[in-house]
């Protein structure tokens, strides 16, 4: 499910962490990548996200968890 605005690839889901709604790109193409890649989160805290949620995290809680390495995911 993706809206008309969204570019090919996108698609409308829920953030499991906070429940909002956002367009993940995680599935676009390298010519509209993500706004996920744009995130310093680092190998170990990507493990740690991917360990507590199966699906992808919207913008606020990526920029909130990459400001803040120590805070819990």
């Amino acid at each position: 499910m993706t809206s008309p605005a969204s570019p090919e690839g996108w698609r409308a889901t829920t953030c499991p962490r906070c429940g909002g709604a956002f367009a993940c790109g995680v599935d676009a193409d390298r010519a509209t990548p993500c706004f996920c890649v744009s995130y310093p989160l680092g190998a170990e805290r990507l493990a740690q996200l991917r360990a507590k949620w199966s699906d992808c995290l919207c913008a606020a809680c990526l920029a909130t968890l990459a400001a803040d390495p120590e805070r819990p995911a």
